[in-house]
């Protein structure tokens, strides 16, 4: 009999640790991914630089450079303030872990210029931020991304996991 509440009870407690990571992924889809690809989209910075911490370290694998938030988001408003771009960006994780307020994601994201049009251009990159929790809200603190020597590709993409399949952490 104590043997089968024990087994119980760590059934019960691995499935509350389960949920709770995939709340935490289900969160940070919400907050950050989808606010992620709404600012691409619509070229909001603010709506941008809004799911960045203020010491965000943001790191370009591809030009070797290490910047701040307020250099990062200074360049996102210089391309995007008062332009007519269209683009899509889209995200495939490799690895999601989210526990007690901290993250860690690493995957693949596919940045399309000028979707379903004859100009249109794919564009592609390894990606890995680091999230944590700024009352109650998922910011990115750490954000790196590299195309590895342009190794990244379509197939790369595609070989990830989808951002709502949860079953793969």
């Amino acid at each position: 009999m104590k043997k089968s509440v024990l087994t119980l009870f760590i059934s019960l407690l691995a499935l509350a640790l389960f949920s709770q990571s995939e709340n935490d992924l289900q969160d940070i889809n919400t907050q950050i991914w989808n606010n992620f690809t709404k600012a691409f989209e619509t070229l909001d910075y603010e709506l941008f630089s809004d799911l960045h911490c203020e010491d965000l370290v943001r790191v370009g694998g591809d030009n070797k450079t290490v910047r701040d938030k307020a250099s990062y988001m200074a360049g996102y408003e210089k391309r995007w303030k008062g332009k007519q771009i269209m683009q899509t960006i889209a995200f495939r994780f490799l690895e999601r872990i989210a526990k007690g307020g901290k993250a860690s994601e690493r995957g693949i994201y596919k940045l399309t210029r000028n979707p379903n049009t004859g100009n249109e251009k794919n564009y592609y990159g390894k990606f890995h931020v680091i999230l944590v929790k700024e009352n109650g809200t998922w910011k990115i603190l750490v954000d790196y991304d590299s195309s590895e020597n342009k190794t990244i590709d379509e197939t790369s993409f595609q070989a990830a996991f989808a951002m709502d399949d949860f079953v793969k952490y």
